[in-house]
Parts: structure tokens; sequence; C-alpha cells
């Protein structure tokens, strides 16, 4: 897919975070070529008339200068992009933020590419910093119908494993968890030597779009249904939750998005 490159001058780009435990967001960039059919931010399209979400990105160009701006508290990035995405490494604007960020920040970064790993030496600059990399366990089939263009799973374990390595404090985030699809015992065995926490994250149906809804109601039945019905999607949860709380890691619980923004402690 050709992406268009949209260059914008920001005001700023620390954002107040209407995610619980979470003070700010950072995004310099907005949209995400990665195209990940169940994106819950596509709905940014709907203020943007740019096409077809993963058809464009906005590119804050003077993120860098706004970068310095003293915040306090925690931040995250990104949450309406990715940071990593396949123009990062051309433009550099991740790292030239990262360089000109208050390294007082308690900063935790989430993406799907292994690219993260080029700035291993800006992370330890950093006094508390984390790095998460999205895994779900997608692969052959369900890669081509739900993320066909993020990068492998074996590539993001990598780039799990050479952070913790290089001493850089790592998370796995788990989403989406799909019923039937998401292995999430299988996703834990293959990165508990490496992640220092987890978090889970059912699939947010509802910001997942009509598409993506009609393309998961007709290839995997089964799943869509667990999702729709109330009682087998409380069922389905029970029986998650009984599943990591069995699997000896750390973390707080499972997010669900049937009634809006929603968390299941274990």
């Amino acid at each position: 897919m050709k992406v268009e490159v949209l260059e914008r001058k920001a005001k700023s780009i620390y954002t107040r975070s209407k995610i619980p435990g979470v003070n700010w967001t950072v995004n310099q960039y907005v949209g995400c070529a990665f195209a990940c059919r169940y994106c819950y931010a596509k709905f940014l399209c709907r203020w943007r008339d740019y096409g077809k979400w993963g058809s464009w990105v906005e590119v804050k160009t003077n993120a860098p200068e706004l970068a310095r701006k003293r915040v306090r508290g925690s931040v995250v990035m990104s949450t309406v992009s990715d940071p990593y995405q396949p123009i990062e490494a051309e433009l550099k604007l991740t790292r030239r933020v990262l360089s000109y960020m208050d390294k007082r920040n308690e900063l935790s970064i989430l993406t799907r590419s292994p690219l993260v790993t080029r700035d291993i030496d800006l992370f330890r600059e950093f006094r508390s910093i984390e790095v998460g990399l999205t895994i779900n366990g997608f692969e052959g089939r369900e890669k081509r119908l739900f993320e066909p263009l993020a990068p492998v799973q074996k590539a993001r374990i990598t780039a799990l494993q050479r952070l913790y390595d290089e001493g850089v404090r790592t998370y796995v985030f788990v989403s989406p968890i799909i019923p039937g699809v998401t292995d999430v015992r299988t996703i834990v065995e293959e990165t508990r030597g490496f992640a220092d926490r987890y978090f889970f994250e059912v699939l947010n149906l509802r910001a997942s779009g009509k598409e993506f809804q009609w393309v998961l109601r007709e290839n995997y039945p089964e799943s869509y249904v667990i999702l729709t019905d109330d009682e087998k999607f409380t069922r389905f949860i029970s029986k998650l939750r009984e599943e990591i709380k069995g699997l000896d890691i750390k973390t707080e619980g499972v997010e669900t998005h049937r009634e809006g923004w929603e968390f299941v402690p274990l």
C-alpha cells in the first residue's frame, strides 16, 4: 500500500491521557502504515479525510522541539500510531523526540516493530523506561486477514529479547485477544524468559469497525459469537482469567471493551 506522508506542525505533542494510570501521551506520528485491520485508532478517519486507514501518516515535523517541554508523571508513546512504523527508518523522528525529551520522564513505549532496538542507546539515558512489543501470535492465515503489513511475530520476539538482554525493562502487550485464535499460553511460554511483565487486552470489537467485524464473522464465526453474546463472553473472560493466573507471571489483569473500557483484575 502506498502511504501518503502529511507534514504538519503541532502546538504540543504532550496530551493529557484518559488511560487509567497514565498522565500523558506522546504521538509524533498520527496514523500508522502497519494498517492493522482491527485497530481502534481508525476512529481518527472521522476527522482526517485523508483516505483509508493505513494509507496516510501525519508527521509532526516540530515534534523534537516540542518534546523539550517538562511534564510530570508517566508518559506513553504512542497511542494513535506506532513510533517505529516504516517511515521512522528514514525520518528518525522518534529518535529525535527521544533525544530531546527530559530524561527524568517516566516513559513507556509500545511498538510492533523490531526497529525499536535501534534506539537502545537512548533508552539507557532515561531514569525510568520500559519498552513493550505487541505480540498476539497471528501467523499464516490470521496474519493475512488481520495485520498483513505488520512485522512477523518472530521478529517482535527477537527484538524483545534483545532489549531485555541489553538491560531495558520490557513488557509484552498481548493484544488483541480473539477467542479461539489467540493462544495466550504459547505467547507467554515463548517470551517469559525476557519479559518483565505482561498486559492483556481482548479485541475491542466495536472500535474495530464494520469491515473487520464482517471479516471475523465470516472467517471465525465462533469467535464472533463469543465476543457478541453476553453469557458466552462472560464465560470466556472467566476462563481466560484463570488461565493467566496459572501462568505465574507479573500482570494485573485483562482489559476488555464490552461496555467501554473495562478492567478485569486477577
